[in-house]
């Protein structure tokens, strides 16, 4: 077959620039530490590449989700451990201003600490995040979610909602929990049933909350009860309905049980006294406080007045025991979300980890062989280079 010098020199010049673009892939390998530098290099690889990276970008924002919900579960426990503390000293409050040796004067100021706590409290239930957003908000996390009217009354403007934030495939970690969960529906009394002492009592018979004996008898009324004081210094128990469940001697401090309750009653009250046990029902912490500081200031004067300040202090202890309770137990259920979290983390960086082991295995260089290889891609350059001078010499014309 005849070889025309243009046929040959095209020939050669093709070659030459295969083998610079060879040599030059294997120079941008090197640079990149990449082995496919183009989907077309290895079909194949390359869609296992970006499965792999796609692995990575979701757990790494699987991470980034659960810092965020650790920030803000840890924000909200600094915040519930003072809350913690500020209804444990309003608690001392309580029990010092129940004590026999204060007078009046000396429990409006014990009312003046109270109401700052109070403040204090306020502030605690709309603290913000970095981000300006209101944890207790529930959803509106854009919206205060309490306030005082100025005269004793509280609003909750938050909702009942609890956001989410996704930390694995199948894990969604909470942010928070509502302001209504943490300080507004908590069950007043024992958290079983409320006491209350009429506002027409005269002596100074106080009822404690006491405790349940029987839930199932209690359960199967729960119902409104009266305990009236007659004449005879006997106490009558009766039902919403009228129906007498039980009556005795009024010895003070005794216990009186009907339908699986016991209360005690202690004191001296007089004749026509009485004194209901209901249903506990739900109240916020600040109006349970709002409620000391109204005892506090109302003064103790006669027997009437110090029967109705035993018994709101007595029934204040009981629902700042039902807030705290309700506190400790919001506070357990974050550090079993910052566990929970800390768990996830772990596995979600052994699956990061995971996806860059194969990832490097898949597109990661073998610089040894890379190297190797453009050694010998550059010596076949410089061959053709060589090869190409000295042929196109070889011309009829150059014997002429």
């Amino acid at each position: 077959m005849r070889v025309s010098t243009a046929q040959f020199n095209r020939q050669q010049v093709t070659a030459i620039l295969d083998r610079q673009s060879a040599l030059s892939r294997t120079e941008l390998q090197l640079a990149t530490g990449r082995r496919i530098l183009a989907p077309s290099d290895d079909p194949q690889a390359a869609k296992t590449i970006l499965d792999l990276n796609h692995a990575v970008d979701i757990n790494q924002q699987y991470q980034a989700n659960a810092d965020v919900a650790t920030s803000r579960q840890s924000l909200e426990e600094t915040v519930l451990a003072s809350v913690t503390t500020l209804l444990q000293r309003v608690r001392e409050l309580a029990i010092q201003a129940n004590g026999g040796a204060l007078n009046n004067e000396d429990r409006v100021a014990i009312a003046a600490e109270v109401r700052e706590r109070l403040a204090e409290l306020l502030g605690l239930g709309n603290s913000q995040d970095a981000n300006g957003e209101y944890l207790f908000g529930g959803y509106k996390t854009n919206t205060q979610p309490f306030s005082s009217d100025g005269t004793g009354g509280f609003t909750y403007d938050g909702d009942q909602g609890q956001r989410f934030l996704q930390i694995s495939p199948s894990f969604q970690a909470a942010v928070g929990d509502s302001g209504s969960e943490v300080f507004w529906a908590i069950h007043n009394g024992n958290g079983t049933f409320q006491v209350q002492e009429a506002a027409g009592n005269t002596g100074d018979g106080v009822i404690s909350p006491a405790s349940v004996t029987d839930l199932a008898a209690w359960q199967a009324g729960s119902k409104p009860y009266t305990i009236a004081i007659d004449v005879a210094g006997d106490y009558t128990v009766t039902d919403g309905g009228g129906v007498v469940v039980a009556n005795g001697a009024y010895v003070s401090g005794s216990n009186i049980g009907f339908d699986g309750i016991q209360v005690t009653i202690a004191g001296a009250p007089v004749a026509g006294d009485t004194f209901t046990v209901a249903p506990s029902t739900n109240q916020d912490v600040f109006t349970t406080l709002q409620d000391l500081v109204d005892a506090l200031e109302t003064g103790v004067v006669d027997d009437a007045t110090r029967g109705h300040f035993g018994n709101a202090i007595a029934r204040f202890l009981g629902d700042v025991d039902q807030a705290m309770d309700n506190i400790l137990e919001t506070r357990a259920k974050v550090g079993a979300r910052l566990n929970a979290i800390d768990s996830q983390m772990a596995v979600n960086d052994d699956a990061i980890l995971y996806a860059q082991v194969n990832l490097s295995a898949v597109q990661d260089l073998d610089y040894a062989e890379a190297a190797s290889r453009m050694q010998l891609e550059l010596l076949g350059l410089q061959a053709a280079q060589q090869a190409f001078v000295k042929v196109q010499g070889l011309s009829l014309f150059n014997f002429i």
